[in-house]
């Protein structure tokens, strides 16, 4: 009933003294519940097992090699402390900014929580560090182009891996849907389909992750619901390259047209 009652909460965006007393406990057994899961380690427990879950039941690996980052930037409410929180001057946002690390198949492997004054290369050092403890079988990783520069060497040369950025079209104007960073757009919307997600309510960072973390839960609790998949005979392809064939034209040399014969008239 306490993990019912914390889903209902993020989902919802209530309160912590609005939890209904339907669920037959306390509003603070509840966040004492969601605070000890948090420093614990047990909600990355809770994490992890699905995650291995919702693969196997797909008929893939489990074992991920390749991600793909961005970031969210999102209002802070009053109720988050200052020194935690920060200006964003080109997106025009007063609050904090949530990295990203998600699979090929969009589900999110890995979450951080910074202010939103930090740059997206010097966050993602950490984001990077986190991935290659947990999953060290990750080599590949693709991101837009605000994680380049020195941040490819540095992760080359300390966790020895390859990563890529996405550059945006020439020409293009407003958005456009991108290869790969297409994945982690759309899990951003799920993770803001909870309300609790859509503004940043908490005072200490850990909790704005551990929210996160129970999103993305509910979200892979959701997919075991489905039917299985058959299981792919295949590997899943890192990046699939689109190789397009162009067939030789045949050139025919030009016919003579044939002559028209008449028939002959017939006799009155």
């Amino acid at each position: 009933m306490r993990c019912d009652a914390i889903r209902y909460v993020n989902d919802n965006g209530i309160t912590w003294r609005s939890v209904p007393i339907d669920f037959g406990v306390p509003w603070r057994t509840v966040f004492g519940f969601f605070q000890r899961g948090r420093a614990r380690g047990d909600l990355a427990r809770m994490h992890a097992c699905p995650y291995e879950l919702v693969w196997l039941h797909g008929g893939i690996n489990p074992r991920t090699v390749a991600v793909i980052l961005d970031s969210q930037s999102v209002k802070g409410a009053e109720t988050v402390g200052s020194a935690s929180r920060g200006f964003d001057a080109g997106m025009v946002i007063n609050g904090r900014k949530r990295h990203m690390g998600v699979d090929m198949r969009g589900m999110p492997v890995a979450v951080m929580v910074t202010p939103v004054s930090q740059h997206d290369s010097l966050a993602a050092r950490d984001l990077l560090f986190r991935l290659k403890i947990t999953h060290p079988e990750i080599t590949v990783a693709w991101a837009d182009s605000a994680y380049g520069g020195t941040l490819i060497t540095w992760a080359d040369t300390v966790l020895g891996l390859t990563l890529k950025t996405v550059p945006r079209r020439k020409g293009q104007k407003g958005f456009a849907v991108l290869g790969k960073r297409c994945r982690v757009e759309r899990a951003i919307s799920w993770i803001m389909r909870a309300r609790r997600n859509v503004r940043d309510y908490e005072r200490l960072i850990s909790h704005s992750e551990a929210h996160l973390a129970w999103t993305t839960i509910t979200l892979m609790v959701r997919r075991l619901t489905r039917p299985p998949r058959h299981p792919r005979i295949e590997p899943h392809p890192v990046e699939r390259e689109v190789v397009v064939k162009f067939k030789p034209f045949r050139i025919c040399r030009r016919q003579q047209p044939l002559p028209i014969r008449l028939a002959p008239i017939a006799p009155a």
